[in-house]
């Protein structure tokens, strides 16, 4: 289950493509790979095709209102923001998904449910056993958060794990309904493993990276390292939408 969940998409991805058609020129000593491992690597780095495909994952939730979203039991926001571990003092280094933790915190202050849970998942940092879960939670209750409505789950390790760890909670508990938060690009995946699960949730992304009011470029043709990340992220979740729709 590793494999085809973590390795196999950079068989799929256009970098794994790239590799492949190299590998395959120097092989066979022909052309046509490299020609066509260039066309794949141009194509990728466009903000036209990289914008389009993550606008196109994006587009399944828009952005919600605070006002708007629940009201819920709990709101869950999903793991992955923390970066480098700091001294204590100093501003923390989240990952580019931080947006998570803010959107959490917002809605807890704006009463929309009565907790927030945050996911125990792993982190890198040595000579520590806590998880991500436990640090997110200490900055909630920094930025005035009640210690008795900010929650942890136990240990995870992929969104499917994070909705186990949800359920179980939801129903030890007695919560019905809870207001997911997480990257826009994120959430349809995230939805379908909470729906899974038989979670009632509503949905709340954050952090949309495709700017749908902007037109049509001269500089949407021309590479990016950008648009190859946007091309990448969007075609890892479309893979890992359709992997675990198909292996359920």
């Amino acid at each position: 289950m590793l494999f085809l969940n973590k390795l196999l998409p950079l068989f799929v991805l256009p970098i794994g493509w790239v590799a492949a058609l190299l590998l395959l020129a120097a092989w066979k000593k022909q052309r046509w790979p490299l020609f066509a491992a260039l066309v794949v690597l141009y194509l990728a780095s466009m903000p036209l095709v990289g914008e389009r495909l993550l606008r196109g994952v994006e587009s399944k939730y828009p952005a919600v209102a605070v006002a708007d979203a629940g009201p819920a039991d709990a709101i869950v926001v999903l793991g992955g923001l923390i970066g480098p571990r700091v001294e204590p003092g100093f501003i923390p280094n989240f990952r580019d998904t931080g947006e998570r933790f803010d959107g959490g915190v917002t809605l807890l202050q704006a009463g929309r449910a009565g907790y927030l849970v945050f996911t125990g998942a792993g982190m890198d940092w040595q000579g520590t056993t806590a998880t991500e879960g436990d640090e997110l939670r200490r900055l909630a209750i920094a930025r005035g958060a009640a210690p008795e409505k900010v929650l942890v789950t136990g240990h995870v390790a992929n969104t499917a794990d994070e909705a186990a760890a949800i359920a179980a909670m939801m129903k030890t508990r007695g919560w019905r309904r809870i207001i997911l938060v997480t990257t826009s690009w994120h959430m349809r995946r995230a939805m379908q493993q909470f729906r899974n699960a038989s979670i009632d949730c509503v949905p709340f992304p954050v952090d949309f990276r495709s700017d749908r009011t902007r037109g049509l470029d001269v500089l949407d043709f021309v590479p990016r390292g950008e648009a190859w990340m946007q091309t990448e992220t969007a075609l890892r979740e479309i893979y890992g939408y359709w992997f675990y729709r198909l292996v359920r």
